[in-house]
């Protein structure tokens, strides 16, 4: 049944001429979106977001370019002409609305690059009708010509000028090239049978399929991949970027290995699944790794961000600071920022008399009957089956509202083959319409389409209470809208407790749509709910929406991300070692010292310590080094001395300090030098107690003991407990220890350590700039990874008898550092290091000479 059909001639004239009128509002991408002409007229509105506002010192272009899964437009190529035809796109209005709405009310250019989807073929003129063409021929081969793409390109642009940036999939050739619908549709699949059902906890049943895997990802990096290089291309420095969805989680790191110094937010539209769910994904790594190359991440509710960072602590292994995560030292910030809609718009459009005459029509359909609403796509995780079935058991339990009550479910086509689930749902409605139902009454009725704007807004309109059972989603639109629509009516609004709007719309009667019976009794209640609580609950939930709309949300968005990358100094980039600076340095210099760290700097930082062993390729650059008369190489770290003499005494050049400078060994030497004899330890046994107390309590810690340091570990506990833990311990260390001894306590990579304050690489960088006397070696280079490793750098900065040297910290670009450079990894350490084995200082080659 199509409710189109039940009207009238003259009320079918009436919604065909609303239909064209909304077509027209529905361009959120008009051609004055984008009007060169008009940038100079918009508004410095002085808000949150306006440029004039760009928190201090942050330096800013005043451009965001948006990464969306797609370009506005569904995109139609008639074969026989070579004309291009561009209609709105169904979905994501709210997103783009704010895009327009920011680039049309505020002093932001915008540019907007998305996919232009599957590219459809169409012999048709579009009818005036309908929001799609013509599309016979989807199955038959779309064949584009370079000259196709050209034209394409060409009338896109005359269309909507330069703020669109339309990404090409289509295999490009000098000649011609095509691909089905279905060939095109490949971009879709890992984001949509992969990422999405698990974002929504439902895995895969073939994605073991190694060959399917595999195809799939290696076609989702090369999506990912095209946007890069799109953005990379249209960049300008201090750009800000924001990346939007699943289809682009790789985005932000691709994106930062191009730029480094970018501004780059992502927003997640999907709910984010508890780690013990996606720790099933093979690409897992690579997804976390992706996402966190963004300055900020957002998500649409606290539990979906808690459950990313507590999965960034147990699948990577990373610390979480305060709302954000340590990733290698640089801060990556968390927000929560509930999206909404243009509620605006939405007031507007759903007010007009056409649909206030469509509304009273559907009402005059059901008198004196009261009508629940329910609009969903057809996927299992929508909950319309839940929603259907709990209807069931309500006019069950409660059969005094049998005849009395009518159940309006929308279901949305979707491009998946969702054949057996809609037949499910035809089952279960034929069910409860055969049970309930008679020749004179139809207790649910099924429309299984997209419905018209007008008749979608009018139908919320209509109800007396609307119903959204989703299982799992993130935003929910429909809800939002239905507060909208439902001003003066004041219709009760059934909300999933599943869904990622449930936190902002708390006046809602929320329920579990799997338990049925209880939802059965919460319609009961809603529709026996006095006027009074009725149009208090309605005030709150209108309030709440209309003052948090996607205008608030993009502006919330851009605010927050400029306000992070102004307190963490996002700014100032930490550059790449220059090797041709650091070659021309170390040829010229007669005398050289090098100071290492060990773990994180030569060996990467690995679950256990014992395995942290030097590989081949790291033991013949140190011997390399150390060999040559001219070099001092030392390397000075936390472990103890048994640990850098088991693996490191075959190189007698090499200088070690132990245990962060409690004991050294000089090069050519074989006796370890006590330096802490007569320092007082009789902290070490309270300390003890208290690391004992810990290591009880959480299983998977242990404690190391040094002559002059105690380390409680918990890197092989559980992440959120174990960090837990450590707060609970440092607060305890901190209000016993510190204030009756002499020491400190160090929050390190998973574990504290306290020690003597005498006692850190700085003192023993002094120690061996001292050895040098009046003659200071003319080039330095000190190289590490952790806040242990900052006392070597800012003593450094401090001498100034020293030529030349080297600060590096070992990490990303953007970490927290007093270091001058960066070098990535533990890997592209030794490759910078092998590059100066071979060169010859200035002396020696005039010696050769």
């Amino acid at each position: 049944m199509n409710l189109y059909n039940t009207l009238n001639e003259d009320e079918k004239s009436v919604l065909k001429e609303s239909t064209e009128e909304n077509k027209a509002d529905s361009c959120f991408f008009s051609n004055n979106f984008v009007n060169n002409q008009c940038k100079n007229e918009k508004k410095k509105n002085g808000g949150i977001c306006s440029p004039e506002n760009i928190p201090w010192p942050l330096k800013c272009s005043e451009r965001v370019i948006f990464a969306c899964t797609s370009i506005p437009y569904k995109c139609f190529f008639n074969p026989q002409n070579g004309e291009w035809k561009f209609r709105p796109r169904r979905g994501e209005s709210s997103l783009f609305a704010s895009i327009s709405w920011l680039s049309r009310e505020t002093g932001w250019e915008t540019k907007l690059v998305g996919w232009t989807g599957e590219i459809t073929a169409s012999c048709q003129e579009i009818q005036s009708n309908s929001n799609d063409m013509d599309t016979t021929n989807n199955t038959n081969t779309v064949l584009l010509t370079s000259e196709d793409k050209e034209r394409f390109m060409e009338s896109f642009s005359k269309s909507y000028e330069d703020e669109i940036v339309p990404i090409w999939m289509l295999s490009d050739s000098d000649h011609q090239f095509g691909e089905t619908i279905e060939q095109q549709s490949r971009w879709r699949k890992y984001p949509n049978t992969v990422l999405l059902p698990l974002f929504h906890y439902r895995l895969w049943n073939n994605t073991t399929d190694e060959w399917n895997e595999q195809t799939c990802w290696k076609d989702y990096v090369e999506f990912n991949k095209a946007y890069s290089d799109a953005i990379v291309k249209i960049y300008r420095p201090a750009d800000i970027i924001i990346i939007h969805d699943y289809y682009l989680l790789l985005l932000p790191q691709l994106i930062r290995q191009e730029l480094p110094n970018a501004y780059l937010g992502f927003f997640l539209h999907e709910p984010f699944p508890s780690s013990e769910i996606f720790r099933c994904l093979p690409k897992r790594k690579e997804i976390l790794m992706g996402m966190l190359g963004a300055n900020m991440i957002g998500f649409q509710s606290y539990s979906f961000s808690r459950h990313f960072v507590s999965t960034c602590t147990r699948v990577l292994g990373f610390d979480s600071i305060g709302k954000g995560i340590d990733v290698n030292g640089a801060y990556v910030a968390i927000e929560v920022l509930p999206m909404g809609i243009d509620a605006q718009r939405v007031e507007k459009e759903s007010q007009t008399q056409k649909i206030q005459k469509k509304m009273q029509f559907i009402r005059e359909l059901y008198s004196n009957k009261k009508i629940l609403i329910g609009r969903a796509k057809i996927y299992e995780i929508q909950g319309v089956l839940q929603g259907l079935k709990a209807f069931e058991s309500f006019l069950k339990q409660f059969s005094n509202w049998r005849n009395q009550v009518v159940f309006i479910q929308v279901t949305s086509p979707v491009n998946d083959d969702t054949s057996k689930f809609e037949k499910q749902i035809q089952d279960l409605i034929a069910e409860i319409n055969g049970t309930y139902g008679s020749l004179e009454f139809t207790p649910v009725h099924h429309y299984h389409q997209h419905l018209e704007k007008d008749e979608y807004f009018a139908l919320l309109r209509s109800g007396d209470v609307g119903i959204i059972t989703a299982i799992r989603d993130s935003i929910n639109t429909t809800s939002l809208e239905y507060v909208i629509c439902q001003k003066g009516n004041n219709g009760p609004l059934l909300l999933s407790e599943f869904s990622g709007t449930k936190d902002a719309l708390q006046d809602a009667i929320q329920v579990n749509p799997w338990d049925v019976t209880d939802t059965a009794k919460k319609i009961n209640e809603a529709l026996c709910i006095s006027e009074s609580e009725k149009e208090a609950r309605q005030l709150k939930l209108y309030n709440y929406v209309t003052m948090n709309t996607v205008q608030t949300w993009i502006s919330s968005f851009i605010s927050k991300l400029l306000t992070n990358l102004a307190t963490f100094n996002y700014n100032q980039i930490t550059p790449v070692i220059d090797t041709t600076l650091l070659t021309n340095a170390y040829q010229k210099a007669n005398k050289r010292l090098f100071m290492f760290d060990y773990d994180g700097t030569l060996t990467p930082i690995v679950k256990d310590p014992l395995v942290a062993i030097p590989s081949q390729q790291l033991l013949r650059v140190l011997r390399a080094l150390a060999e040559n008369p001219q070099n001092q190489v030392w390397i000075i770290s936390g472990r103890d001395q048994s640990f850098l003499s088991k693996w490191l005494d075959n190189i007698p050049q090499l200088g070690l300090s132990a245990e962060h400078g409690c004991y050294m060994r000089f090069p050519n030497t074989s006796n370890w030098l006590d330096l802490t004899k007569n320092m007082d330890v009789s902290w070490q046994e309270e300390v003890y107690k208290i690391f004992e107390y810990y290591t009880e309590r959480t299983q998977g810690s242990f404690i190391e003991q040094k002559r002059c340091t105690l380390t409680w570990h918990y890197r092989r506990a559980d992440p959120d407990y174990g960090l837990f833990q450590a707060l609970e311990c440092q607060n305890h260390l901190e209000s016993l220890i510190t204030s009756n001894y002499n020491v400190e306590v160090l929050n390190g990579k998973a574990n504290i350590e306290v020690r003597p304050f005498s006692i850190n690489k700085g003192e023993v960088v002094n120690q061996l700039l001292a050895l040098f006397k009046d003659e200071k070696p003319d080039f330095v280079f000190s190289a590490g990874d952790d806040k242990t490793d900052e006392d070597m750098f800012r003593i450094l900065k401090k001498r100034e008898d020293l030529k030349t040297y080297f600060t590096v910290t070992i990490g990303a670009s953007n970490k927290i550092t007093t270091a001058d450079w960066h070098i990535q990894g533990p890997f592209e350490v030794l490759s910078v290091l092998e590059s100066l084995i071979n060169i010859k200082s200035s002396n020696d080659s005039a010696n050769d000479t």
